[in-house]
C-alpha cells in the first residue's frame, strides 16, 4: 500500500473533528497556539493524505512512539521522516480507521494534547476492535512535529487483530 492510498484510506474520517477541534484554539497565547495549529495541520494533512504537508510540518529528528501491546506490529517507538512514512504503511495495512472523533483538544506552551474515540478493522483478523479511546501528546519545534506520543487501548485492538474479539 502506498503512503497517499494508507493516508486517505485509513484518516479520511479525521478531517472534519480536527477541524470542529480548532474552535477552541481562539483562547490560546501565541506559542500554544501555533503548536496546536502545527498538529492539527498535521493530523488534517494524514486524514486528506497530503504527505507533502505531512513532510513539512515533521521534524527530521521527530520521534512517534505508541504505547501497547508489543505483539502489535505499530506499537514501539520510531524516529525520523522515512522511518515513520514507513511504520504509517505498516500501520495502515493492519489497521483500517473507520471512526476517528477528536473529542478534547488544547495546547500550552510546546506541547499538545488530543483525546478522542476511534474504531477500525484489523486486517489480520478482519475483526472490528470497537469503539476505543485515544490520547496523544505532541510536542512542537520551531513549526514543526518533533513528538508524536501515541496513546491507545491496545487491549481491544490486541484482541481484535489476534481474532479474540
Amino acid at each position: 500500500m502506498n503512503r497517499r492510498d494508507f493516508l486517505s484510506t485509513t484518516l479520511a474520517g479525521a478531517l472534519a473533528a480536527i477541524l470542529a477541534t480548532q474552535a477552541g484554539a481562539q483562547e490560546m497565547d501565541d506559542t500554544s497556539k501555533a503548536s496546536f495549529d502545527t498538529v492539527m495541520g498535521f493530523m488534517q494533512a494524514m486524514g486528506s493524505g497530503d504527505i507533502e504537508a505531512m513532510n513539512k510540518l515533521m521534524a527530521d529528528d521527530m520521534v512517534w512512539h505508541n504505547e501497547g501491546d508489543a505483539s502489535l506490529p505499530w506499537i514501539g517507538e520510531t524516529r525520523g521522516k522515512e522511518a515513520i512514512f514507513a511504520f504509517l504503511c505498516v500501520f495502515g495495512a493492519n489497521l483500517q480507521t473507520t471512526l476517528w472523533e477528536n473529542t478534547d483538544a488544547f495546547a500550552s506552551g510546546d506541547t499538545v494534547a488530543v483525546f478522542g474515540r476511534m474504531n477500525g478493522i484489523t486486517t489480520q483478523s478482519g475483526q472490528e476492535t470497537g469503539v476505543f479511546s485515544f490520547a496523544l501528546r505532541a510536542k512542537v519545534r520551531d513549526g514543526q512535529v518533533v513528538l508524536w506520543h501515541w496513546f491507545e487501548d491496545s487491549f481491544a485492538i490486541s484482541q481484535a487483530f489476534h481474532g479474540k474479539a
